[in-house]
Order: C-alpha cells, then structure tokens, then sequence
C-alpha cells in the first residue's frame, strides 16, 4: 500500500511509542521511512530505530528551533528527492499546565503549550516546503497529525487540551492552504495508549478505564497498531480524496454517552496511557496521547 513512499516521521522516543508503531507498519507495507529526534532524547530514539524492520537514520529537529527546521530540506535533500508523507508526533505541556492547574496556569506555559503542539504543526509543513507531495503518486503528498479529542474538557488535561483544539484549527487551515498543491492534511483521534510516558497527566489512567469499560468495539489500551494502520491509511493514495478530516480510533469511544456493557467487560488492560497524538515531553507524539521523554 505505501510501496516507494518516503516517510518522514516524528515522535519515536522508545518501542512503545505510537510513532514507532507507525514507522514499523510503514516499512511493512512498502515505504522508506526516516525517523527524528533531538538532544538527549535522540539516544533513545536511535535504540528504538535497531527495532523496526529495515535501518533508518534519525535526523536531527527541535521543532521549536528556527535553525533546525531551517536545516530539515537540506537534510532530507540529501536523502531522497521528495517526502511523500510526514508524520506529526509532538506535542508538550509543562507541569504547572497540567493536573488541575488550569486557572493557575502562568502564561508562559500556556504559550509552550501552544508552539510546541501546535503551531509545531504549521512550522513541519513550512519545512518541508517543496520537498513535499511533488512526486508521481497518484494522490499527493499527505501530512498526518497524531492527536486527542479537543471537544470537551478532559480531567487534568488542561491547557494541552486547549493546544489540542488549536491543532485541530490549525489541520483545517493546513488542509485549505495545502490542498492547492495537491497535498492533504489529516489528524487521528485515538483512545489511551499504554506508555509510562503518561503517567506525566494525573489521572490519566483512571480515564483509560473508561474507554476499556465504555468503547462499543472494546478497546486495548495496550495496543498502538489500530492507530498506525490508519496513519498509513491516510498515507496511502487510497485517502487521496480525504482532508481536512479528524478520524476517531478509539473503539467507537468519541461516539458514545455512557458505558453499555458491564464494567470490566471491555479489551485490554494497562496503567499508563499514551495520549492522542503528542508528547507531554517536548516534540514527540501524541495519539492521544502524550509522550514525555523525561518520563521515558
């Protein structure tokens, strides 16, 4: 499905990490995938890069630093001659912007809050500029943002929800801007994802157990592939037609009021919980999910 698409991809802190899980099944149907990290955190993201299928190299981005995303075309260029596809696994909240702080909140982290979850996300589609989509695939290029329903007030998630919704405007504007080149731009919503990572939101797995108990399709909370295989579905030519889309994977989650089956009854197990589409820690990956490399 993805064979000949070169694949940049965001967020990989360790094995656990739903970007890893999307570079692993990127590789298996077909793509050439490059991975990114940064400072202490680039360490681990080598270690998990042994793991995947194929060899990858890592490249260097702080999506907060002018310099290196300047520097992410020529980096790229070197490589392959396009990017067909990338994925966006950031995000970050400082403490103080978390657990129930969200009226104490000083500015400063609010504004963190934003720029590295969202505004990171116009700043990767900037970078890589004309790299991006100008290949023969049949539908263009394709940019995929990993994230966390922005809908409602969640407990302890605080100002990194209100950076969620902004990453859910800011897909919108993307997929308009964009879609003129021929490139779409598209977010995925999912449930919990075991990490130790998410043990940075209190409370957080107290609220996984809902999406077990509560999900029509049951959910695992354990298992990051249901999200990676729609990633890579929306990195495909098949979703050529598809942009500007938020796509729940959260076992039908999103969809629902209240629990319709016993508690308990539902897939999976798990304490800790990777949240939709970002890094609590500064640019990796939430899915819903928030993953810190400090807690990594």
């Amino acid at each position: 499905m993805l064979a000949g698409k070169r694949i940049l991809i965001t967020g990989v802190v360790n094995r656990r990490s739903i970007a890893f899980a999307v570079a692993e099944r990127a590789q298996e149907l077909g793509a050439e995938v490059i991975l990114t990290s940064f400072g202490r955190v680039r360490r681990m993201t080598e270690r998990a890069a042994v793991r995947l299928p194929r060899p990858v190299d890592v490249i260097e981005l702080d999506v907060n630093s002018d310099d290196d995303l300047e520097a992410l075309p020529t980096e790229l260029s070197r490589r392959w001659d396009g990017v067909d596809a990338a994925l966006h696994a950031i995000a970050h909240a400082p403490a103080d912007a978390l657990g129930g702080n969200f009226l104490g909140a000083p500015r400063a982290s609010a504004l963190q809050a934003f720029e590295t979850s969202a505004f990171s996300f116009k700043a990767l589609a900037e970078a890589l500029g004309p790299l991006f989509g100008g290949t023969d695939s049949e539908g263009g290029g394709s940019l995929v943002g990993l994230d966390f329903d922005a809908t409602v007030a969640w407990p302890s998630y605080d100002w990194m929800g209100v950076a969620k919704a902004a990453l859910e405007s800011t897909g919108r504007y993307l997929a308009r801007d964009l879609g003129t080149a021929g490139n779409r731009v598209n977010l995925v919503s999912a449930g919990p994802i075991g990490t130790a990572a998410a043990s940075g939101v209190p409370g957080f797995s107290d609220l996984a157990g809902q999406w077990r108990d509560q999900a029509p399709l049951g959910w695992d909370d354990r298992d990051p592939y249901p999200v990676a295989d729609t990633v890579c579905f929306l990195f495909s030519d098949l979703s050529r037609a598809i942009s500007g889309e938020i796509i729940h994977v959260d076992g039908g989650f999103h969809a629902v009021g209240a629990a319709s089956r016993p508690a308990g009854g539902s897939a999976g197990a798990g304490a800790a919980v990777e949240v939709g589409g970002g890094n609590l820690g500064h640019h990796q990956a939430v899915a819903v999910g928030i993953i810190d490399p400090e807690l990594e």
